[in-house]
């Protein structure tokens, strides 16, 4: 009789099971992160906003999951509630807080509701990371890879939904809200805790310090922060992009977008795969210095055949999100192991923040010249991001932690870091 479980020889499929559960689960749960970025030009026509007061409804969700993961850490909530629970309740409080911008009228309600709904998304990426590490000790780097493709692939949903038939913004958001609780109730119902289940570590502000001060975790910052300085203006104005690509065809526009972004699904795994087979620095720094050509080509073709418009975006949507699971392996392997949670939590919220600039910029620029310019300012960030993965796989590597910080399993993919 097999227990409960526990992962067994003769029971080897069953890890694999379960993080196909929990994907679903973060497919379907995430869904709501770009939902109004899918309907923006009904939004805009229908709540008479600006370019500039749209591009707030994403950068709100940004603000929201930075707050909620710094309260996250700062309560411990996931040492004090199984991981999955934190999942399901996350879940429910984002689909809540989507679903009541039916009743919104504006961006001035609008905006709290897209807080809110970042902010509850922080109780579901970072606790189904944590459910995912408990079932894997070997293989965490293939695993990791499937969640933030998992991830990806649920950021993209909002999109395809949006192509089947242009239906109107509220069905999308009722429609979105509606798999974000689904998502839950499949990370309750129908997973299971693996076993190896252990603590976060501590988040402890006081060492931020120590954090800024270590050259390769400054070296790996850097990286994430010009990873991160590109993706979520990609994500958010691709969609803007197609548009006006494909002005008479709004379907197509939306299906184009869910292709583009939700091919980073399959750029997670293959950038996983990669940094397993060669380094984790080298993967990164493959990832970015391809994504960053993609980002400086596609807006200057706008006009030309719609092939190479679609090539290129194909190109920039795998790549662009295929270093994404590295970073968060990179700092636990070079902090301090009594304070790994504490330098990912630093590196998430100082990552996020930046993305503001970016999706607030794009627009300005473009509306100022065109959108090969406005998609040209994304570029520095992963140029920055290789020369610094360069340089830290230069190097030394990092001294064994000592005894102490080593004597139970250090908690890698606990935190969010994407």
């Amino acid at each position: 009789m097999k227990e409960r479980g526990k992962v067994t020889d003769e029971d080897p499929q069953r890890r694999w099971r379960e993080l196909a559960v929990l994907a679903v689960a973060m497919v379907l749960s995430m869904s709501t992160w770009f939902s109004t970025a899918a309907v923006l030009p009904q939004l805009r026509a229908e709540w008479s906003l600006s370019q500039l007061s749209a591009s707030w409804l994403t950068i709100a969700v940004q603000l929201g999951f930075v707050f909620g993961a710094l309260v996250s850490a700062a309560l411990t909530l996931a040492d004090r509630l199984r991981p999955r629970r934190l999942v399901l309740l996350g879940s429910l409080g984002a689909a809540a807080a989507n679903v009541a911008l039916l009743g919104a009228g504006g961006i001035a309600t609008g905006l709290p509701l897209r807080f809110a709904v970042g902010a509850f998304l922080a109780g579901v990426y970072p606790p189904a990371l944590k459910a995912m590490s408990a079932w894997f000790r070997r293989g965490r780097g293939l695993a990791l890879g499937v969640m933030v493709g998992a991830l990806t692939l649920g950021s993209a949903l909002p999109h395809l939904i949006r192509s089947l038939g242009s239906p109107p913004w509220q069905a999308v958001i009722i429609t979105t809200s509606a798999l974000t609780v689904l998502g839950g109730l499949v990370a309750e119902l129908a997973a299971t805790d693996g076993p190896y289940l252990f603590p976060s570590a501590p988040f402890d502000p006081r060492q931020i310090g120590q954090i800024v001060r270590n050259p390769n975790l400054r070296l790996a910052s850097a990286g994430y922060f010009g990873h991160m300085w590109e993706l979520y203006a990609m994500w958010a104005w691709f969609g803007a992009f197609s548009a006006d690509v494909l002005p008479d065809r709004p379907s197509l526009a939306a299906l184009l977008t869910f292709a583009v972004i939700g091919i980073g699904a399959a750029g997670s795994v293959v950038g996983g795969v990669i940094s397993d087979r060669v380094t984790r620095t080298a993967a990164a720094g493959l990832a970015m210095a391809l994504s960053a050509a993609a980002a400086a080509l596609i807006g200057f073709v706008r006009s030309g055949p719609i092939g190479v418009v679609v090539v290129l975006g194909l190109v920039w949507g795998f790549w662009v999100v295929a270093d994404s699971a590295q970073f968060s392996t990179i700092v636990t392997e070079h902090a301090d192991q009594r304070y790994v949670g504490t330098a990912l939590t630093v590196q998430l919220a100082m990552g996020f923040v930046l993305t503001v600039f970016t999706i607030f910029l794009v627009p300005v620029v473009r509306d100022a010249t065109s959108w090969g310019w406005a998609f040209l300012l994304l570029v520095p960030g992963p140029a920055l991001g290789v020369m610094a993965m360069v340089r830290l796989g230069l190097r030394p590597a990092p001294a064994p932690a000592p005894a102490s910080a080593t004597a139970a399993p250090t908690p890698v993919f606990v935190s969010p870091f994407f």
